[in-house]
């Protein structure tokens, strides 16, 4: 799964670190989001999307040829 969340926190000017102690998840947990090795739970997209005000699919994008639905 693909997410802005680089985009968004590069925009606000903010680390990963303080991204991710805001969402109190580790920085290790924001660059596997960051680099699509990670998806994340609906709680977790949910304070992020939270975090920086909009939409959760405005910050991550759902593939759904990558789903099996």
């Amino acid at each position: 799964m693909q997410t802005r969340i680089q985009e968004f926190r590069k925009l606000r000017k903010i680390t990963q670190s303080e991204l991710a102690d805001a969402v109190n998840v580790t920085r290790q947990t924001i660059i596997s989001l960051e680099n699509g090795k990670y998806k994340a739970s609906l709680v977790l997209a949910h304070k992020i999307a939270q975090f920086f005000g909009i939409a959760i699919e405005d910050i991550f994008i759902f593939n759904e040829e990558e789903e099996n639905i």
